[in-house]
């Protein structure tokens, strides 16, 4: 009561000489909003100036019909690999809903592993259990079956699901345990049956998580890079995004380019509108925060749960463990190169999840609090682009100005801020409307503002998504390898780009270890934020 006290005189006459709170700034109607229409513009600007300075040094746009069929390929691979990844990660994260078992807990925080791997780590890991000389190759030859090829669609298909289903069961599961206590028990209380449950509490919320779940996979497949430039199979499997790293690197063709840039924004614009347009919210309303309690059906629904957790257990964990096993040898004999890249890329990923979170939040509450069409687009329009595109265009801003290689790391904290923030955005915005619509006015007749309302109302209640989504950004920032391959010299190299470089010489002990150096820092970044979040919200 005391912080309700002190936030009430906001609305009264200040005595002299009485402290006064700061100015609103989380969730207030004026310096929050204004502060959240501010950062909406800087992002704006930081996507749409790259894209445009591309723009500017070609000679025309013109795509041709390769081109078009990199953009069919791209929506086809796309829808299929959201679609699967989506559809996959329902029954997955309902049985970690209401199943309880030992390790559960560690295998929740496993469930972040995949997504969070650099794409070229966990194709390796993908290649060692599903390529030629893979794992399951060799049994089914044992078996006298014949083998399968990992590359081609089929492929790109195995390693989005791959990449992205951990990220569907964790968001989904989020969703699962925001129902409220007293929801759940009302339905055990009226004898609500599996069929009553799915109808009035589960799919309420999957209508309001699904699509946001959907949008966000399709727009990580849509400028999807180094699982393509693997697994694609050659030109019939070219994606926007590798046919544009070829007009830059090969053609130095930017009309080219940003031809297809601004197909990739309108591609990807397109998906938010239809996600956007079939979100509902759930109405629930608020509960007390006791702890959900679902029902656990025996029978065969326990035996279908406990397959899906297996299933989706050993997809996941296999690639890890070949990664591991194949990095373990060379982990005495690292180049000297590995340890400083290694802390360039702690601080690279640090710098860009504190801003990237702050910034998320405060648009976040923002929209919820009052929608916004400016903020809308410019925390979605990001997920158009990607970081070679946005690192292209950079670079020839500032090339005439200063060397490129003396602004390298700044610059790649910008680009993954940029890249990273969506995510972030997509995350906290249905907590941020919840929240809003169970305590917003409360707080308001409070006049419950800036810190005091941060403090007591918004940090603890947003604790967990927030922890979950500053983990997703280090640990996304930790393996980028984007903007840091153009800009940067020995000197500024990251661990991904000595990676990169070891791979190219082929000293490919080297390059594992380094891989399981990198794997194994954005486990702990992820972990770190993620158990900080919980233990904050518990």
């Amino acid at each position: 009561m005391a912080s309700g006290a002190g936030a009430l005189t906001l609305a009264t006459p200040t005595p002299p000489g009485a402290r006064r709170l700061p100015t609103p700034l989380w969730g207030g109607a004026g310096g929050g909003g204004a502060l959240a229409a501010c950062l909406a513009v800087i992002l704006l600007a930081l996507v749409l100036a790259p894209l445009a300075a591309v723009a500017l040094r070609g000679t025309g746009l013109s795509l041709g019909p390769a081109d078009w069929a990199a953009v069919r390929f791209t929506v086809t691979q796309a829808a299929l690999s959201s679609l699967i990844a989506t559809v996959l990660a329902i029954p997955v994260a309902r049985a970690l809903a209401r199943r309880r078992f030992f390790g559960r807990g560690v295998l929740v925080t496993l469930m972040g592993a995949p997504f969070l791997l650099p794409a070229v780590v966990a194709v390796l890991g993908l290649l060692a259990v599903f390529g030629r000389s893979g794992l399951l190759n060799r049994v089914l030859e044992a078996l006298g079956l014949p083998t399968i090829s990992i590359f081609g669609l089929g492929g790109v298909l195995v390693a989005h699901v791959f990449l992205n289903l951990p990220l569907a069961v964790r968001m989904i599961l989020q969703g699962w345990l925001s129902i409220p206590a007293e929801r759940v028990r009302l339905a055990q209380s009226l004898g609500f049956g599996p069929a009553e449950t799915l109808r009035h509490l589960e799919w309420p919320m999957l209508r309001e998580v699904l699509p946001g779940v959907a949008l966000v996979i399709l727009v990580i497949c849509l400028t999807s890079f180094a699982v393509v430039l693997t697994l694609g199979g050659g030109p019939a499997a070219t994606t926007i995004e590798l046919a544009i790293y070829q007009a830059v690197r090969f053609d130095f063709d930017l009309a080219r380019a940003a031809g297809l840039a601004g197909v990739q924004v309108v591609i990807c614009a397109l998906a938010a509108l239809a996600a956007w347009k079939v979100v509902r919210p759930a109405g629930f309303g608020a509960g007390l925060d006791r702890q959900v309690a679902f029902t656990a059906p025996g029978g065969w629904r326990k035996l279908v749960d406990g397959a899906a957790i297996t299933a989706a257990t050993l997809f996941l964990i296999l690639p890890l463990l070949a990664v591991a096993l194949r990095g373990v040898p060379g982990l005495a004999d690292l180049p000297p190169s590995v340890l400083p890249a290694a802390l360039r890329s702690m601080v690279v990923a640090l710098t860009s999840a504190a801003v990237t979170t702050v910034a998320a939040l405060l648009l976040a509450l923002a929209v919820a609090r009052r929608p916004s069409a400016l903020i809308e687009g410019a925390a979605t329009l990001p997920l158009a682009t990607s970081g070679l595109v946005l690192g292209t265009g950079l670079f020839l801003i500032v090339q005439p100005y200063t060397p490129p290689m003396t602004v390298a790391l700044p610059v790649t904290i910008l680009v993954n801020t940029a890249l990273t923030l969506p995510f972030l955005y997509r995350i906290l915005l249905p907590q941020a409307r919840a929240l809003q619509a169970d305590y917003g006015r409360l707080s308001d007749s409070l006049g419950l503002q800036g810190w005091a309302r941060a403090r007591w109302l918004v940090l603890p209640r947003l604790a967990q998504p927030l922890g979950f989504g500053a983990g997703i950004a280090a640990a996304l920032s930790m393996g980028d390898l984007g903007a840091i391959a153009l800009f940067a010299g020995d000197q500024q190299a990251t661990l991904p780009l000595v990676i990169q470089q070891l791979t190219g010489a082929y000293r490919l002990e080297a390059a594992a270890s380094a891989s399981l150096i990198l794997v194994t820092l954005s486990f702990a970044l992820f972990w770190a934020c993620d158990a900080g979040g919980r233990r904050a919200a518990a």
